[in-house]
């Protein structure tokens, strides 16, 4: 009788900076009945970051790398990949990892490396995206999760959700609006990039069997 072999999920390694939000919703996901990737190690360039701890408690590999104990970036970079070859990862999610990386290592890592970002890239890329939005009039916000590139905040877009800007927001509360969704995107995201339906063809990113590629399908309800 025939038997079917397992396939082996991909291994996934996060890198974070600080408490980790986005970390922790991943590896939730991941303990779920057929979720098609394998949290494998947990990385923060800040030994005292407590998204460590939390990711220990879950029984997760984790190291700490202070980047200030590095040459540079370089050498932090070349030594981070050395690290990840070595635990067999397959793909990288950033989560809130504040370091810009090396040109080298996002080269390396080639479409096996996302990141999540308060945003509807492309508008307002890098830091205090909230408060430019609010400041620019925008009536609507959201997040993107994205295939990463040497340029910040650039790469192929894998999912996006949109939230409602209120009139009475400050850049804090528009905030914690935002990063509901991206709890919710991101481990959907991560799931398409791991079980292959979401694919980089021509710096564009298909996916596979999609009904509506405009990612609205993740947003959360709204009142």
């Amino acid at each position: 009788m025939n038997q079917s072999i397992p396939t082996k999920k991909p291994r996934v390694a996060i890198l974070i900076s600080g408490r980790g939000s986005n970390m922790m919703s991943l590896v939730e996901a991941a303990k779920t009945s057929g979720y098609p990737a394998e949290i494998a190690l947990v990385i923060a360039n800040r030994p005292e970051a407590p998204g460590l701890e939390w990711a220990k408690a879950q029984g997760l590999p984790t190291l700490g790398m202070d980047h200030k104990l590095y040459e540079n970036r370089a050498h932090f970079d070349g030594q981070l990949t050395g690290v990840l070859q070595t635990a067999k990862i397959d793909l990288i999610a950033l989560a809130g990892f504040m370091r810009l990386l090396t040109e080298d290592f996002v080269t390396t890592w080639r479409d096996r490396l996302i990141n999540i970002h308060p945003s509807l890239l492309p508008s307002f890329k890098g830091l205090n995206t909230h408060q430019r939005a609010l400041d620019a009039g925008c009536k609507v916000a959201g997040c993107s999760v994205h295939f990463v590139r040497s340029k910040m905040d650039v790469g192929p877009i894998i999912a996006q959700a949109a939230v409602p800007v209120h009139a009475d927001d400050s850049a804090d509360t528009l905030a914690a609006r935002v990063l509901e969704a991206e709890h919710k995107i991101y481990p959907n995201a991560l799931a398409m990039v791991a079980s292959g339906r979401a694919k980089v063809i021509g710096e564009q990113v298909k996916i596979a069997d999609a009904i509506n590629q405009h990612m609205t399908l993740f947003s959360p309800k709204l009142p």
